[in-house]
């Protein structure tokens, strides 16, 4: 089966992780901030937190933001659920705004007709790497007094208008799950440009702990006083997960001209076939390609997604709307909310796309879409 998505390791990335598994740190040491220093370079310098996954860069998104019970979350439905699910999990309640037809990514109008005096964060989702719609969703959010969150798991390596992925929201978050741009195995980050934000959702990834003395307020209690000021968790990412990060961001600019070169290279082979829409780049994106995510129109995918299974191509849809998922149904999040997604939920099927797939692989899964379409 020819995968969607796969990662890859090399010598390099390999050779990383051992010099760490034969040095004195295993979990919280120099290659944490190496990693985090790596990873700023990307974000055009705005600081990052690294932490144990996407999802958890999510939940310490949020807490640092404040959003709690009362509050309102406004988020994409194209997304996994982890986008609105952490939010959750704090008592916020989070409102579904639609999506864009060409992108996929957040409709700033759909958002300014949801938005309240209860919004606390506005989330956007970087659908399949390309950039949303951030210059128009800024002024929203921050009218209302919310803060403009970016969910860029797919998107690292990404800019719009010059400005990279991590500098365009107030606050970003990145997965680096082994299927995305790059990859520690399980992790994720945040990028944080506002001191007091990033200090926030750097204590909450570590239970909240205080060790400045300025900052205790039993400084004379010996030097082994540590205080818990906020409530946190554990979200630290180990050295030997950070040194692999590491050396994949080392890579990551070849990564994305494979990338762009693949999808240049389906758009050109697949320009011709009827009852397929192929996707598009904005004016000023420059995505780094995660998804190459087409559209099956005439009702036809699922009849297309089983004929390319069965003939090995791992064929993926992404994503079913999160609200359609049982957990928000029991909550009255009713299907029809959002009618642009789910119109494009309806025809999406993602083509094998990742740096390793060679064009042998991708002419198989062409002629496998091909017959399948015939």
């Amino acid at each position: 089966m020819l995968p969607y998505g796969r990662q890859s390791i090399d010598d390099t990335d390999i050779a990383a992780v051992t010099e760490v598994l034969r040095g004195d740190w295993l979990t919280t040491g120099p290659a944490v901030a190496g990693f985090e220093e790596a990873l700023a370079f990307w974000t055009g310098g705005v600081p990052c937190v690294s932490v144990t996954s996407g999802t958890s860069a999510l939940h310490v998104a949020y807490a640092a933001a404040g959003a709690g019970p009362g509050d309102e979350v406004v988020t994409s439905p194209m997304t996994f659920v982890a986008t609105a699910s952490t939010a959750m999990v704090l008592g916020a309640s989070v409102v579904f705004a639609d999506v864009s037809d060409d992108t996929a990514n957040l409709d700033p109008q759909a958002v300014e007709a949801v938005l309240s005096s209860r919004t606390k964060v506005v989330t956007a989702v970087d659908y399949a790497g390309h950039p949303a719609d951030y210059p128009a969703l800024r002024p929203l959010a921050h009218a209302h007094g919310a803060l403009l969150a970016a969910d860029a798991a797919h998107s690292l390596g990404s800019r719009l208008n010059g400005v990279p992925a991590g500098a365009l929201a107030d606050i970003t978050t990145f997965s680096f799950f082994p299927t995305k741009n790059a990859t520690t195995g399980e992790g994720g980050a945040l990028a944080v440009p506002d001191p007091e934000l990033f200090d926030r959702a750097r204590r909450f990834r570590c239970h909240g702990l205080v060790r400045e003395v300025e900052r205790l307020r039993s400084p004379d209690e010996g030097g082994w006083h540590q205080e818990v000021h906020t409530l946190g968790l554990n979200y630290r990412l180990p050295d030997v997960l950070c040194a692999l990060g590491t050396s994949q961001l080392r890579r990551l600019g070849d990564f994305k001209v494979r990338r762009a070169r693949l999808v240049a290279r389906y758009n050109e082979l697949l320009a011709d076939v009827d009852g397929l829409r192929l996707p598009v780049a904005r004016a000023g994106a420059d995505p780094m390609w995660h998804l190459y995510a087409v559209r099956i129109l005439d009702g036809r995918r699922r009849e297309v997604y089983d004929r390319m299974r069965a003939a090995g191509i791992g064929v993926q849809v992404n994503y079913i709307p999160a609200y359609w998922h049982p957990v928000f149904e029991d909550l009255g999040y009713r299907r029809g909310m959002c009618p642009v997604a789910e119109s494009f939920y309806a025809e999406q099927l993602s083509l094998p796309l990742f740096p390793d797939l060679t064009e042998a692989e991708q002419d198989r899964a062409v002629a496998a879409l091909r017959d399948a379409l015939a």
